[in-house]
């Protein structure tokens, strides 16, 4: 299957399978896939960590999760995350182990500047499951806005062809052996040669959200992404 999306036009699926398969490594190895029971003590043990989440009931307002799994998700959070944050360092390792048949440092780097919404170099639990909310159960107009922050590295409101050759590179070398043959040291640049012209509407050499969310919306790859891992929790 990944030699079939390698090989299509529609390359920037990839990357977005890629985003959710990796959040949801986040999710395993945090041991929050597998429900529990309720517990009452998990609010109340919110004062213990150095850095107190917002409360439950103003999550479940600015989140698709009901109180139930709130508390889930934060109990495997604070596990481990005693100190209530994650830093850069914590999801490198975590996509190390994920993808050890590759390179992951550099889109672990990527996708935890998406995370750090208020780029104060940690990731906060709110921080967390707002993003985790979008990934997993926003509309695919939410879903592609957060893709698009993703790719534009130095949040200027574009993507230049520079950031989306060196987020697919990270994703290359992220998947490291699973590609094999199929890579080629030009590979990554040809493919966002090909995507890059097909999202560039106007040839002024930068990619607005708009035409990324156009481009997004009419591949039929990227639709099928946006479904795959809906109801994982």
């Amino acid at each position: 299957m990944l030699n079939v999306l390698w090989e299509t036009e529609g390359l920037q699926a990839v990357g977005i399978v890629v985003l959710v398969c990796a959040s949801l490594k986040l999710l395993h190895l945090l041991g929050l896939i597998n429900f529990s029971e309720d517990s009452v003590e998990d609010e109340l043990e919110l004062s213990a960590v150095r850095h107190r989440p917002e409360g439950l009931e103003q999550l479940e307002a600015l989140t698709r999760f009901n109180r139930k799994e709130l508390q889930i998700l934060y109990r495997g959070f604070k596990n481990e995350c005693p100190s209530g944050v994650v830093n850069e360092d914590t999801f490198k390792v975590i996509y190390s182990q994920f993808f050890p048949q590759g390179d992951a440092s550099m889109y672990a780097h990527f996708l935890f500047n998406a995370f750090d919404t208020d780029k104060d170099g940690s990731v906060s639990f709110e921080d967390f499951v707002m993003g985790l909310s979008i990934l997993l159960r926003g509309s695919v107009q939410e879903k592609l806005n957060w893709a698009f922050n993703l790719y534009d590295i130095n949040k200027d409101g574009y993507i230049t062809k520079e950031e989306m050759l060196d987020i697919m590179k990270a994703i290359y070398d992220m998947m490291g052996k699973c590609t094999y043959p199929l890579l080629k040291d030009d590979t990554p640049r040809q493919h966002v040669e090909i995507f890059f012209q097909k999202m560039d509407k106007n040839k002024d050499g930068v990619v607005t959200i708009d035409e990324f969310i156009d481009c997004c919306q009419n591949d039929e790859n990227i639709m099928r992404s946006m479904q795959l891992f809906e109801n994982v929790i």
